[in-house]
């Protein structure tokens, strides 16, 4: 008997919340939630109301496993954005919907301010004006950032008569709640979102294969790659740059590039590939983003939705690039400064956005410049190479500054690159850090695959016989089981 009630306290404590193991797609868990939820999702599929709740249900329960107690807040918003919105497109008065709008903007921001920005200010009051003010006690719930854009996108486009608002709120709240990419995006449109829930349930053969695809790389390039990498090499290079040789630090930096690519985009594919397990397709968020050959080609592949939702939501209602060029380079500058800002209290992120403003709107000159002196560069294949070259480097020396704990470090960081950097010890160095290089060279591998490769290999998924796939899955297991850490790797963008 006293065994039967240890293994329900067991369970129990497995089923509630833990904030030292949140629920995530790397956590040994999430393979009992999948299985019950894909199971129970397949059986009802055919049923819309039976679907939504179950995806609903599942959603929430997600997030309170990812958060405990702040899916109280999803469920919130997403009562306040429904009503808001309904309210807006029923209104005739200009000035009435005008302040309807500015409502929601004021709740959503309002929220995420204080969770994610009151200590920030109470420190820079402290710091600059000499106030005592003491921190509050704040926990930061994942994934605000995500979804507030989410509420502001939508209520904007009410506003703005770009879509009706939806009337049916379990359908709301599954856009705002849908598991796959709430935690970390992508940051879909309602738009987007909310048709493809009201289909009939369809997943073909391509859409399995690309899912399956899609799941086992996201995987593999978080949990192989990516804490790999961080937990071997570039935590504690970070961590105290000054113990290291300028050639340890550079790699540590290049190190770094692959291990925010791996950790986001990994997570992103996994994302929209369960997504297309359920029938719905959710737009890609990377594509190869250190092949662009300027800073505005690399925002145009990284973090897709987010670039996308700046531009429509920040960029052209502060008049884009309509009333000149000095005004058109302010606002690409505001722009990324805010988009750092949204990555996090601090003035590193700050920092961040303003060198990739600075860095668009350069290349803004300089595209104008081009186009009007009328000139080529011999060897294109060559000069596309080196502004590879010169886009990587850059974004890589923003990536100090993003990594980076503090100014000092990066500092130190760069200080040993330029004036400590040399090719002594290059043999040992390689004989204590072959792994880790060559996790750092399957990186690049990888994200430098032609889109055609990945086609092989998705259309090979798809005519693969379910013996062949479940070996292949069990082969991906046994690397993971191998590689992964003892304790999991929070993603980077959890923070955000």
């Amino acid at each position: 008997m006293i065994s039967h009630i240890i293994d329900f306290d067991a369970l129990l404590r497995q089923l509630l919340y833990d904030p030292q193991n949140p629920l995530l797609f790397n956590n040994g868990f999430f393979v009992y939630f999948f299985f019950v939820f894909i199971l129970l999702y397949y059986l009802f599929r055919e049923y819309y109301i039976a679907r939504a709740v179950i995806l609903s249900v599942f959603s929430l329960y997600f997030f309170y496993k990812a958060s405990g107690s702040f899916v109280l807040l999803v469920i919130v918003s997403a009562v306040v954005d429904y009503v808001l919105s309904n309210f807006i497109y029923r209104q005739n008065r200009t000035l009435v919907k005008r302040l309807l709008l500015i409502l929601s903007i004021v709740i959503n921001l309002g929220l995420l301010f204080y969770f994610k920005y009151t200590n920030f200010f109470i420190s820079i009051s402290n710091d600059f004006f000499g106030s005592n003010i003491h921190p509050l006690n704040i926990v930061l719930p994942i994934a605000i950032s995500f979804y507030t854009f989410e509420n502001l996108s939508y209520t904007i486009d009410v506003y703005q008569g770009k879509i009706e608002p939806e009337n049916n709120f379990l359908n709301y709240l599954l856009f705002l709640s849908f598991f796959p990419k709430l935690v970390m995006g992508p940051i879909v449109r309602a738009s987007d979102f909310i048709p493809q829930l009201k289909r009939p349930y369809y997943v073909g053969k391509d859409d399995y294969a690309e899912g399956l695809y899609l799941i086992i790389s996201g995987l593999f390039k978080k949990v192989v790659i990516s804490d790999y990498i961080s937990v071997n090499f570039v935590d504690y290079v970070f961590g105290d740059p000054s113990l290291h040789t300028g050639l340890e630090c550079l790699i540590a930096v290049y190190g770094y590039a692959m291990v925010i690519y791996c950790d986001f985009s990994g997570y992103s594919d996994v994302a929209i590939g369960i997504a297309k397990w359920l029938g719905i397709t959710i737009p890609p968020n990377f594509q190869s983003p250190y092949a662009s050959v300027s800073i505005t080609d690399f925002w145009r592949r990284w973090h897709i939705s987010l670039s996308s939702w700046l531009r429509d939501y920040l960029y052209i209602p502060l008049g884009g690039n309509r009333y000149g060029k000095v005004r058109t380079h302010a606002n690409l500058i505001v722009t990324m400064l805010l988009g750092g800002f949204w990555h996090g209290a601090s003035l590193n992120f700050i920092l961040w956005g303003a060198l990739h403003g600075f860095g668009l709107a350069f290349n803004k000159i300089w595209s104008g410049f081009k186009a009007n002196h009328s000139f080529s560069f011999p060897l294109p294949s060559v000069t596309r190479l080196i502004s590879v070259l010169l886009t990587f480097h850059f974004v890589c020396f923003g990536w100090i500054f993003f990594k980076a704990s503090s100014f000092d470090i990066a500092f130190r960081m760069l200080n040993q690159i330029v004036y400590n950097f040399s090719f002594d010890g290059i043999m040992p160095f390689f004989l204590n850090y072959y792994q880790v290089l060559a996790m750092i060279s399957l990186g690049f591998f990888l994200h430098m695959l032609p889109a055609n490769v990945k086609d092989v290999v998705k259309s090979r998924l798809e005519s693969m016989p379910v013996l062949v796939g479940v070996t292949v899955f069990l082969m991906f297991v046994s690397v993971y089981a191998y590689y992964k850490t003892t304790e999991p790797i929070m993603p980077i963008y959890l923070q955000f």
